[in-house]
């Protein structure tokens, strides 16, 4: 089976001789996650490829989350379709006391047009606390910058505008073309989710989200587990992965034929995650999740780790860490940590779809 890195090797074409497509997408949202930190400045213009230049000379300060980035990164840079793109508006925030990450590059195309390009969650502790976030709060952050950086990029480059982006970044380009100026709503062509989660109804619901819906196209794995979180209106490709389960997020397993995804149907675990999770979040209520969040992620910070590598790499260490932080919870905290808990599972045991009887 294909993925990204066979569908460059297909057909290395201008954008001119062969128009943007699906995989074009993919694999601009994937740019965002590249470490540009340390020698792209937010308020310059270079290619792709004297980006990859300069960080050949010069290293970068910024965090390699992937290692197949490092292996995408030459042949992009080297590539007839991607090499002369222009990258611009570089930004990379991370902020522990408002609980947010953000990152976000804007490519500029031959066709005309410009790619905003939003980084989904990294493996930070405080980027998965934000996507945590979003369970229970209307509005995180990094949605509030995401409109502001799309504003200020569109006030600098008449151009058309696509957004895209991956995991949380999926979501973050959804809701920054809902929210952003009429004007600038009007100059969006699409809007591109690559499994990330969708809405809370009141966003869903509101006039603002209808008037861009119809521009969304969403894709997903046929696992899904992120992708669907909250709630979604858009229109939905589902795609086959080379992954299973919650590795199926990885969009390098993403399968490929010519300029497309290669299609799939969902599979019964991706629909028994999506009804139990769904369940749990109209079960519980809103201050209940805020609560059980907080007190994850109180355990967590105790470990000292900033990443989840860090919690993986010192598992050992952390897990009696957690342990022991967990029976210094006050009562009142541990009580709401294990009734969530159990929600949760009772809910997951209730959504177990019963075997199909085999007719004879």
């Amino acid at each position: 089976m294909a993925n990204i890195f066979d569908y460059m090797n297909w057909r290395d074409l201008k954008l001119k001789q062969v128009e943007f497509n699906e995989i074009d997408n993919l694999i601009l949202s994937r740019l965002s996650y590249f470490p540009f930190d340390g020698y792209l400045q937010e308020g310059e213009e270079i290619t792709l490829k004297e980006a990859y230049q300069r960080y050949q000379e010069m290293g970068t300060t910024g965090r390699i989350l992937q290692q197949e980035d490092i292996e995408l990164y030459p042949i992009l840079a080297n590539s007839i379709r991607f090499g002369d793109m222009k990258l611009c508006y570089y930004v990379n925030k991370i902020d522990p006391i408002q609980e947010k990450q953000f990152s976000a590059i804007t490519i500029q195309m031959e066709d005309g047009t410009i790619y905003v390009s939003y980084r989904g969650t990294d493996n930070t502790i405080i980027g998965w606390k934000e996507d945590f976030n979003m369970s229970f709060s209307e509005l995180v952050p990094a949605q509030t910058d995401a409109v502001a950086y799309l504003e200020e990029v569109a006030k600098k480059y008449k151009n058309k505008i696509r957004v895209g982006g991956h995991s949380k970044g999926g979501n973050l380009a959804v809701y920054a073309a809902a929210f952003c100026s009429s004007k600038i709503q009007k100059r969006i062509i699409n809007v591109y989710n690559n499994d990330g989660p969708g809405f809370c109804d009141k966003i869903i619901q509101c006039e603002s989200y209808r008037k861009i819906v119809n521009k969304v196209h969403t894709y997903i794995p046929q696992t899904s587990i992120i992708g669907r979180l909250l709630n979604h209106k858009e229109e939905t490709t589902i795609l086959k992965s080379t992954e299973t389960g919650i590795m199926q997020h990885d969009l390098y397993s993403w399968q490929v034929l010519g300029g497309k995804f290669v299609r799939d149907e969902l599979t019964n675990s991706s629909e028994f995650i999506d009804k139990t999770i769904t369940n749990w979040l109209k079960e519980v209520t809103p201050k209940q999740r805020e609560k059980f969040i907080d007190t994850l992620f109180e355990i967590l910070n105790t470990t000292q780790a900033e990443t989840l590598s860090d919690i993986k790499n010192k598992a050992f260490l952390n897990a009696k860490t957690m342990v022991k932080t967990y029976q210094n919870l006050d009562p009142e905290d541990k009580k709401i940590m294990i009734k969530t808990i159990e929600e949760f599972l009772r809910i997951g045991k209730s959504n177990i779809p019963k075997p199909k009887l085999k007719k004879h």
